[in-house]
This record gives C-alpha cells, structure tokens and sequence, in this order.
C-alpha cells in the first residue's frame, strides 16, 4: 500500500458503515464509501461539527445535506506549496482525490530527476492536479478531459498554484479520439497518465467502460511515448481490476525495458487505518 505524503489541510478522521468523515481545510464532510464495510467504533453522524452531509438516493445518486446555514460550497485546498479549487458537487465528489498525491509525489521526483524538459500527456485529466504537479516539477502537459468544466478547473488550479500556462495545453475530446488524431499528427510524450473512470460518456456521448476499454488504450498510448520515455502511470477505482491485473496490461503493451510495479494506494486516517482508495500500476523507463 502506497500512502499519500504531507497533507497538512486535509485528512480522514473516522470510518465505518459504509461512510468515511473527512476535513477539508475548515469543512467537516460526511461521504458515502463502498470499501468501507467495517463498524464504526462510535456513530459517525454523532460527531459534532459536521458541516455537510451526502445523502444517497435509493434511485441513484444524491445530494448534499447542510447542518449549518452558510456552508462553503467552494473553497480552496493546499498540497505542499500547490492550491487546487474545490466545490461540492453532483455524486459525493470535491474535485479531487486526495490519495493521489502519493502518485503526485513520485510524478514530480521523476520529472526533477530528469535532467531534461518531459512532455506529459495526461488523460482524463479532470480538474487537473496530477497536471499541476507535472507542471509544478517544470514539465510541458497536455490536460485531456471530455467535460469543459473540468478543463476549465485545471486552468484554474494551475493559476492558483502560481504557475503560468507556457507549455500547456487544455483539450476538450474523446480521450481515444484525441490520441488516434496525436499519432497521426507524429506527436510523442515522455510520460503518460491515465486516469480513467469506470464509466464514462465524451463530449459527443462516447461510452467508455474501463473494463473493456483500458487494454487498448493502453496499446494506443505506448504508441505515443517518446524515445526516451520517463513514465506511464495507471489509475483505476474499480474494485475489479486488481494491482496485478493492470501490471499485466502495460505489461504487455509496453516496451520491455519498462521497470513496472502496481499497489493499492490509499490515505492513513486519524483513527490509525489505512484507507485503500484504489490501485495504481506505474511503470518507469
């Protein structure tokens, strides 16, 4: 297990039923969790301060309950010395996964160690942390998202962390669209990463299903590393596709130099546990 280092603004502070209750700068949160399948040691809901809760539907989806009149919907968070806009959003989520930053971290040694300008291409890229990270560690990125608003928050998290966009660039497309039109135009990156949901819809109602669509996006993408590739990085919080299971996917489509290891990563909460918060395979050149 990988655990993400040096949050100082955010952390865990109790799990159990289902729910994890978390502190996000001055918010307390109360979200849903499906790895969460032990007691609580005493009934979340009971502690004090709880700014905002997110109810699920028996229909599917939900929505976020407030315990207090004037509840920050949106508000800023720090990793380290990078600034990232968050806001309460449809489906339990913030904006962002704080256990990536164990993925961050490795991300900005390997860019620093580097000695050269890295390319990064980062597919869906969301609200753009792991970009911010790259760019902070002084490599040009490639931000690909399929919903303009998400692309829009990466720009946004880049200008807050003080960083300028020379060496940026922002797409709106189809993740797999996008890199078919790269290869065609003879376009490489040293590094990738791919953070794919389970599910998904482009922004012209292309399906994505991560169990049937990672392997080849992952043959495509090698496609598109340089020849002197630095990193592939891997994300997925399916329950179903185990550390072994994605180490075997870049495996087999990577060039058989890459050095490649795959772990759960997760957060280590208040109360002594370690949250698993999903896997990550990583490969290195």
């Amino acid at each position: 297990m990988r655990v993400a280092p040096d949050w100082t603004e955010y952390s865990v502070i109790a799990t159990g039923d289902g729910e994890k209750l978390e502190r996000w700068g001055n918010l307390v949160l109360l979200r849903p969790d499906p790895q969460i399948i032990w007691h609580a040691a005493k009934p979340l809901r009971s502690y004090k301060g709880i700014d905002a809760i997110y109810e699920r539907s028996s229909t599917g989806g939900g929505r976020w309950v407030f315990n207090r009149d004037g509840v920050k919907t949106e508000f800023v968070l720090h990793w380290r010395d990078l600034a990232f806009s968050l806001k309460l959003m449809g489906f339990k989520h913030t904006g962002l996964f704080p256990e990536q930053a164990a993925n961050w971290d490795r991300m900005m040694k390997l860019i620093e160690g580097a000695n050269r300008k890295i390319s990064v291409l980062n597919l869906f890229g969301y609200t753009g942390a792991a970009s911010v990270a790259c760019k902070r560690a002084g490599a040009d990125v490639c931000h690909v998202d399929g919903a303009k608003a998400m692309v829009e928050r990466a720009g946004e998290n880049i200008r807050l962390s003080g960083l300028d966009n020379d060496g940026m660039r922002y797409i709106i497309d189809d993740c797999f669209k996008f890199c078919k039109r790269e290869l065609k135009r003879g376009k490489h990156y040293d590094a990738i990463i791919l953070d794919p949901p389970s599910f998904g819809r482009g922004p012209n109602g292309e399906k994505w299903k991560i169990e049937e669509g990672i392997s080849e996006l992952v043959e495509l993408v090698a496609k598109l590393l340089s020849d002197k590739p630095l990193f592939v990085c891997l994300n997925s919080y399916t329950t179903g596709l185990q550390p072994a299971v994605m180490s075997n996917v870049l495996r087999l489509a990577l060039p058989k130099n890459a050095k490649i290891d795959a772990d759960e990563i997760g957060i280590a909460t208040e109360e002594g546990l370690i949250l698993p918060q999903g896997c990550t395979a990583f490969a290195e050149f």
